[in-house]
């Protein structure tokens, strides 16, 4: 491996967030160098341990020593939630192009090179996707979910958005300016990237520990998503509450003035059954509604989503 530091731009910055990975962090780093080595592209690596409480941050600590393209390990003072905590490594970020990947060893560092040679060809994003995904069911049906309501909201196609593996033009990511009080969300930095590719990687099943990513937590990232659909989210409810006020004038005109019926005869099953949707409906907006004044509460509040409790860094930050 060469101890030769990176160079001021690099062409790669891999930016990896860890959680409780203390037994998997010196495999993946090896392997991770050895294939970015293969690359012939200059590069560099930046760890944030996301609170975790084994032996993670001593193993970043020891992995920083001993590699000289490791330029920051940051220690996060509690677990912030996977996106969140890569705020702090893009801060550090200089490459040209921001790589991103999980330690816990689900996706292969051998991949790597396919996702590169697909982004030389002029593509601002390259995603990959799990063609067999070894997950539970419990994790897949959110994920699904979630890759419906990002697809929406982010005007795209992607297949795989639950896929951690990809590959960001470094302007995309800067352009937003991220940080502890705009945490890192991939969905905002997909919908500006117009040349997008996708290709297949591989999964396995977690080797050791288990995942921080709950069905609770998997949930109140589909809410995220879900009020961020469309910069005008209530404009779909507002037009389906129209047609059915529409419909309801049509049909007691029709029945006043004319021989003609729209829809069935009201009955007071009929009746009830208007009611109940009516009442869910209403309690899904409401629901909404405080989801969004929850937020904004929250901004005011200028709530940092992480707490950085120690850097080890070659380089200043990118943007303090």
């Amino acid at each position: 491996m060469s101890a030769a530091p990176a160079p001021a731009e690099p062409e790669l910055s891999v930016v990896i967030s860890c959680y409780f990975e203390e037994l998997t962090i010196d495999e993946f780093h090896a392997r991770l160098s050895r294939t970015l080595e293969e690359t012939g592209r200059s590069y560099e690596i930046i760890f944030v341990n996301d609170g975790s409480a084994d032996g993670t941050w001593e193993r970043l600590e020891a992995v920083f020593e001993k590699d000289e393209h490791v330029t920051a390990v940051v220690d996060l003072m509690k677990n912030s939630g996977q996106s969140n905590a890569k705020t702090p490594g893009l801060k550090f970020a200089r490459g040209r192009s921001v790589v991103m990947i999980d330690s816990d060893l689900q996706l292969d560092p051998e991949d790597l090179p396919k996702l590169i040679a697909k982004r030389e060809e002029g593509f601002d994003l390259v995603s990959g996707y799990r063609e067999e995904r070894s997950d539970p069911l419990m994790r897949k049906l959110p994920s699904k979910i979630a890759n419906v309501i990002m697809r929406r909201a982010s005007r795209t196609s992607i297949r795989d958005f639950g896929c951690t593996y990809k590959i960001y033009d470094a302007r995309l990511v800067r352009a937003f300016e991220f940080g502890p009080f705009k945490p890192w969300r991939p969905v905002p930095v997909v919908s500006m990237a117009q040349r997008i590719a996708e290709v297949p990687v591989a999964h396995h099943e977690r080797k050791v520990g288990k995942s921080g990513w709950t069905f609770s937590k998997l949930f109140a990232y589909n809410m995220e998503n879900l009020v961020n659909v469309s910069d005008r989210p209530f404009q779909l409810v507002g037009l389906l509450f129209m047609l059915a006020g529409t419909v309801l004038v049509l049909r007691l005109g029709a029945e006043l003035f004319l021989d003609i019926r729209i829809l069935r005869q009201v009955t007071p099953g009929l009746i009830l059954n208007v009611l109940a949707v009516g009442v869910l409906l209403i309690l899904g907006v409401l629901s909404l509604v405080g989801e969004f004044v929850i937020r904004n509460f929250l901004l005011l509040q200028r709530k940092p989503a992480f707490v950085i409790r120690c850097v080890r860094s070659r380089v200043d930050a990118a943007r303090a």
